[in-house]
């Protein structure tokens, strides 16, 4: 009998975003066929699902010794996508651990709009020398080795260079005003297919297109 598939494993836009979303809030299980995406946005969590064409159920679930269950959840099985998010490095128990993903390069701003999407903010904030607002995007990670693999491949892909700080529970790679920009351009480039809408329509303002 052959593994249940429910996932197709060919390279697209929509994979890819799908794929930053499981590097950054996702969880593989040990037995080597469930995989788990959980989100306190539920629009994140039906555009999860539509991305990978599932069909299973979204429930709720707790993290941590919190007992609100605050987070949407969306749960299934499929051994051959299992293997194939192995294969391109992801892991259970991934988030100290991971280094970096094999995605091809012409979807890696789709996969890096998943990261940010997932675990990654876009703000603005007030310099305190400056009285107009200035814009920051960062990327959040336990893996400081993740976000340097980030940040090399956003260097050769568009020149920003950004730079990683500790937080008080990870590592944050983040990004000055015009490199903000550009990244917030490339991310949303014109006719892509999908986000988390509050995220796009905070950037809106500063998309060329």
């Amino acid at each position: 009998m052959h593994p249940r598939k429910q996932v197709s494993c060919i390279w697209s836009a929509k994979l890819a975003y799908a794929i930053g979303l499981l590097t950054t809030d996702g969880c593989l299980s040990k037995d080597g066929r469930h995989i788990d995406f959980a989100s306190k946005d539920l629009e994140l969590v039906k555009i999860f699902k539509n991305c990978l064409g599932l069909n299973n159920k979204i429930g709720r679930k707790t993290r941590s010794t919190e007992k609100e269950k605050k987070y949407f959840r969306v749960q299934f099985g499929d051994v051959n996508f299992y293997k194939f998010l192995i294969a391109i490095e992801l892991s259970p128990a991934k988030s100290k651990t991971i280094k970096h993903i094999q995605v091809p390069n012409q979807y890696f701003f789709d996969f890096l709009r998943g990261c940010i999407d997932g675990d990654g903010n876009i703000r603005t904030y007030k310099h305190p020398e400056s009285r107009f607002p200035q814009l920051r995007v960062g990327i959040f990670s336990a893996s400081k080795k993740f976000l340097q693999w980030l940040q090399n491949k956003i260097y050769y892909s568009v020149g920003a260079k950004g730079w990683i700080r500790i937080t008080t529970r990870c590592y944050c790679l983040e990004y000055a005003m015009g490199d903000s920009i550009d990244l917030l351009n490339k991310i949303y480039y014109k006719d892509f297919f999908s986000s988390l809408s509050r995220k796009f329509i905070f950037s809106k303002p500063y998309l060329r297109t």
